[in-house]
């Protein structure tokens, strides 16, 4: 068995293609969508990511607003810039690029932002009204998976589904959004016990431990949907490459569908981040 390789790259440009003309139309009623970002820091990872988010916003019609910091900038500062942006008709979006410096307590800032212009769905607020399956904003990376899945024709419903990683970016929504799609969740990290007992039931396991190449083939149910969420960057002397969670080529002969890393999840993390600005757009006009 070859798995079939889930494109994140051709469905997000697929998807883009509505959003320019929902922006469009948007901008005709003098509500253009706008999206603010900030970045604390000179962390390479997060300026390439920063970059990638403004060239989206540009390419489907969305303004964008740039606001970057040294890293020793007084957290003091940041959340004021984020109060003005609260207050910015301008604005519908307000992302705060991480992770943040040590010396910035991440979830006051976090806090900080308006739940209605939190498109990365991070907000207490709108984390809660996830969990009760009502959601105002869905996280942008577990959004992308599961409009992937719908894409490629898996229904959650019924299925075993494994998710290695519990973090409140990925991990935790994530099986929120397939708990509420009907799958039954098992959500494993750095303590679980036999993590491959676990792994190997899985109908659709995802990936999201931020371990190069952690699992292998033998970890994976003959035929089950493999979403890789890592991205690694292997040491110069492995060949400095980026991989992802899933080591791709020895599990792509296990799985039916597998994602690559770079070309899987992450488009789709931009796309949902383009999706969540326009939406609140949308809302704000409908008011």
């Amino acid at each position: 068995m070859t798995a079939r390789i889930l494109d994140g790259k051709a469905l997000a440009e697929e998807l883009r293609a509505d959003f320019q003309k929902r922006a469009a139309a948007l901008a005709t009623r003098r509500h253009r969508p706008g999206l603010a970002v900030l970045l604390v820091g000179e962390d390479p990872a997060s300026q390439v990511y920063v970059r990638n988010k403004v060239a989206a916003c540009a390419a489907a019609g969305i303004f964008s607003q740039k606001l970057v910091y040294p890293a020793d900038v007084a957290e003091a500062t940041v959340l004021a810039q984020i109060a003005a942006l609260n207050a910015d008709p301008r604005i519908h979006g307000i992302l705060v690029q991480l992770p943040l410096p040590r010396h910035f307590d991440e979830q006051a800032v976090l806090e900080a932002i308006a739940p209605e212009k939190d498109v990365d769905g991070f907000h207490a607020e709108n984390m809660g009204a996830l969990a009760q399956g009502r959601p105002r904003f869905i996280p942008c990376t577990p959004y992308g998976v599961m409009q992937m899945l719908a894409a490629n024709g898996v229904d959650p419903l019924g299925q075993e589904a494994v998710i290695v990683g519990r973090s409140n970016i990925v991990g935790k929504p994530m099986a929120l959004l397939l708990i509420h799609a009907g799958a039954t969740v098992t959500v494993c990290h750095s303590k679980t016990r036999d993590l491959a007992c676990h792994t190997r039931r899985a109908d659709i396991l995802i990936a999201a431990a931020g371990k190069p190449r952690f699992i292998t083939a033998d970890m994976v149910k003959p035929g089950a949907v493999v979403i890789d969420v890592g991205i690694n960057r292997l040491p110069p002397e492995a060949g400095g490459k980026l991989c992802g969670d899933v080591d791709f080529e020895t599990v792509r002969d296990v799985a039916s569908l597998v994602s690559p890393v770079p070309g899987g999840v992450g488009p789709m993390t931009i796309a949902m981040l383009l999706a969540n600005t326009i939406e609140a757009a949308e809302r704000e006009a409908g008011r």
